[in-house]
């Protein structure tokens, strides 16, 4: 290599040397997106680790902006101040949000920051995200007329559901209340116990969301980016030994391997980069969770517009310049070879079987809740993980003698070649299933692992199916008089009310409170004095009103109550017992219409719920959890399922020139197209069904006593991920393949 022309001019050429090579490559094009592909989802991958930690630092400090300053001691009437409770509710089969009950004490008391004007007594403000979600159940009305929407600046992300109260008679009676002078730490110190909303609580912490991005995004992502270096291996040994020849030096190599690889990383950098900014510009809703990505949390971090992209250009260009210089096996080249490992496979097949038999049944060997049981199944977990794509790979490679002997039968000469080199290569189909396969494993057991957290959740929806909502609880919030509990159940025609009262200090069976026709619409008999009722009730709605109490255990008494008495005492209660409305029809009642009229007549309205649904409601943060580890677990499949394809698309484009006299030999380029489908398609094929399978039934006996989370929508969605990035890579591979034919011209073959 000359330097007549200097240093930098030397740089250039050979920066030009390398575009040039690059787009000659006899796999080129493949190798140009494979690193653009690369590019760009790593950078999506760092860029969501920013995002996950620019969200949660922006909620903690939004957060800590609304919280309360308390002042200690005081609970009357200050100047400037404001009585503040923090209560919760919920819409139907939904997470909880908070309530906050608010009374301002004069008229110059600090706002709550979102607000810019307070409410008139018996008024509320709504977050823009209540009340499109509660659209359907009124929630515009629910807690009086709507006075305005919370502001940007008071929520801390822009689908939080939260809503401030202003009660028509005030808080001065309610004890728990406290008073609170301002908001944020500017005011004073704050009490994170009255912080409204519920985030704090619901959300998973931080390094738990890194986690599943580094796992299920940006580790695929370095895969990915390992495989794209590698396609046009051979043709870059070649060009390397004459490099070497003419007396360029490590340096002139890795130049002519960056001018390669530039434009494309270049490109996917760029695009990453647009797409880094939109998500800094507006807010993004992502899809299947159907959050709100809010961009005034990432506009702080912007210098992640340009870190981010540039960082990951430079580690796409790194791992260029790596798998061009770094020494083989031998001291020199980069072509991946054979090794002796194939004659293993079957042995390892051999015990793939045994190990998915350890992992399923072995646990039943031991008592529940042992050590023993949960090593047993990990065990066996892990044996599978070992061996299950040398099983495949063994199982592809009879089936290659097969396909072979199907071909000569038939002439047809792609089934042939396609069927002999894989009967002759089963550690390149082990090697390319391990990583689809493994990944189908680990994402199957995460969900399933999620999904045993909401073993209560399940449980009480299936509650709620039995027995639907013709009876609810009433839960009344604060001290309420006998009249107002009367002029509730009145106002709701065309049903029965029952008081459940929990046992004493020494007491052995709860007691249940009604007039006759209550008790006899829950199938009981009317006695005139008390009665203790044998055996399990009739009625399948008392039966889950007994069983989500705190004592379901206990027998119950019958007690035959008026319903001005029944009034009183459920007014008289401490908070132990419980107060149901039922339909002696069994029709549904509307919750919504209920907890309406509940803040039309209590002061700080009633929980109204049915049986078991407070277990259903705190379940649904595990269930978003669960949306989110879908989510990126799919991604990943998908992203390791691009990677499997493009080195399959690799290996056979490698060996397109051998197969190019094919086309002359059988008068057609059908041979390309059937080749390219063995070589590409089915390697993913196989992965993506039998290693769904095997991952499906090692989750099994995660939700064997439960609801599982395995269902068969997510099985199918996750095979056909895998085979669209397989049907497309193998159109890709026929029509690259097909191309370098028809250049073919006979050389001496």
């Amino acid at each position: 290599v000359t330097r007549a022309g200097g240093t930098g001019s030397l740089a250039g050429r050979l920066l030009s040397l390398g575009r040039m090579a690059g787009r000659r490559a006899e796999a080129g094009s493949v190798r140009a997106v494979a690193l653009l592909l690369a590019t760009l989802v790593l950078i999506l991958g760092l860029g969501g680790l920013v995002a996950v930690h620019a969200v949660y630092a922006g909620k903690e400090e939004r957060r800590t902006a609304r919280t309360p300053v308390v002042l200690e001691g005081v609970r009357d009437a200050a100047a400037g101040a404001t009585t503040w409770l923090v209560g919760s509710d919920s819409l139907e089969g939904e997470r909880r949000f908070s309530v906050v009950y608010l009374a301002p004490h004069q008229g110059d008391a600090p706002l709550p920051p979102g607000l810019d004007r307070w409410p008139d007594p018996g008024q509320a403000v709504l977050s823009p995200a209540l009340r499109h979600a509660g659209a359907a159940e009124d929630i515009d009305h629910r807690y009086g007329p709507l006075a305005g929407t919370i502001g940007e600046e008071g929520l801390d992300e822009p689908s939080e559901w939260l809503a401030y109260v202003r009660p028509r008679d005030g808080l001065s009676a309610e004890r728990p209340a406290d008073v609170v002078t301002g908001f944020g730490p500017a005011a004073g110190p704050v009490r994170h116990a009255l912080e409204p909303g519920s985030g704090r609580l619901d959300d998973k912490p931080e390094w738990m969301f890194q986690a599943a991005v580094t796992g299920m995004f940006v580790l695929p992502a370095c895969a990915l980016l390992v495989v794209a270096a590698r396609p046009g291996a051979h043709a870059r040994d070649r060009r390397s030994a004459l490099v070497a020849a003419l007396g360029g030096r490590r340096r002139d190599r890795a130049l002519i391997a960056l001018g390669e690889a530039g434009a494309p990383a270049a490109t996917g950098a760029a695009v990453g980069a647009a797409l880094v900014a939109v998500a800094g510009l507006r807010d993004l809703r992502i899809p299947y969770t159907d959050y709100v990505l809010s961009s005034s949390h990432l506009r702080p971090y912007g210098w992640a517009a340009v870190l981010v992209p540039t960082a990951g250009f430079l580690l796409v260009q790194a791992a260029v310049v790596a798998a061009d210089l770094l020494p083989g096996r031998n001291g020199s080249g980069t072509r991946p070879r054979a090794t002796a490992r194939g004659r293993w496979l079957p042995r390892l097949a051999v015990v793939c079987p045994l190990a998915v038999v350890l992992a399923v049944r072995g646990p039943d060997l031991f008592a529940p809740d042992t050590a023993l049981r949960t090593l047993t199944s990990w065990t066996g977990i892990a044996l599978t993980v070992l061996t299950l794509p040398a099983a495949l790979a063994t199982v592809t490679a009879k089936a290659g003698h097969l396909l072979a002997r199907r071909g000569r039968a038939s002439g047809l000469p792609g089934t042939l070649v396609a069927g002999r080199r894989t009967a002759a290569h089963p550690g390149g189909t082990a090697r390319l299933v391990t990583g689809v396969s493994v990944a189908l494993i680990v994402f199957m057991q995460a969900v399933a692992w999620q999904g045993l957290f909401g073993t209560q959740t399940a449980e009480a929806r299936r509650s709620l199916d039995r027995v639907g909502r013709s009876l609810v609880t009433v839960g009344i919030r604060g001290e309420t008089p006998a009249s107002a509990v009367a002029a509730f159940l009145a106002g709701v025609p065309g049903t029965r009310a029952v008081l459940l009262t929990p046992p004493g200090d020494r007491g052995t069976a709860s007691t249940l409170h009604g007039d006759c026709a209550a008790l006899t619409a829950l199938r009981l008999p009317c006695p005139a004095r008390e009665t203790r009722v044998d055996g399990p009730p009739a009625d399948p709605r008392l039966r889950e009103l007994l069983r989500w109490t705190p004592r379901p255990d206990t027998a119950l008494v019958l007690r035959r109550t008026d319903a001005r008495t029944l009034a009183e005492r459920a007014a008289s209660d401490d908070g132990g017992a419980t107060l149901a409305v039922l339909r002696p029809d069994g029709k549904s009642l509307s919750v919504p219409a209920l907890k309406r009229w509940s803040h039309e007549v209590f002061p700080r309205g009633a929980v109204v719920r049915t049986p078991g649904e407070d277990q259903l409601t705190a379940g649904v943060p595990n269930r978003d959890q669960g949306r989110w580890s879908a989510l990126f677990g799919m991604a990943g499949i998908a992203v390791l399922a691009l990677t499997t394809g493009l080195a399959a698309m690799a290996e056979f484009l490698r060996q397109g020139r051998a197969l190019a006299p094919l086309a002359v030999l059988t008068g057609g380029l059908r041979v390309f197209r059937t080749s390219a489908a063995w070589s590409v398609l089915a390697p993913l094929a196989v992965a993506a069904t039998a290693g769904t399978a095997v991952a499906a039934a090692l989750a099994a006996p995660v939700g064997a006593h439960g609801e599982s989370s395995v269902t068969g929508e997510l099985i199918a969605a996750t095979i056909g991920v895998v085979f669209v990035v397989g049907a497309f890579l193998w159109v890709w591979a026929s029509r690259v393949a097909v191309r370098q034919a028809r250049r073919w011209r006979p050389g001496g073959e």
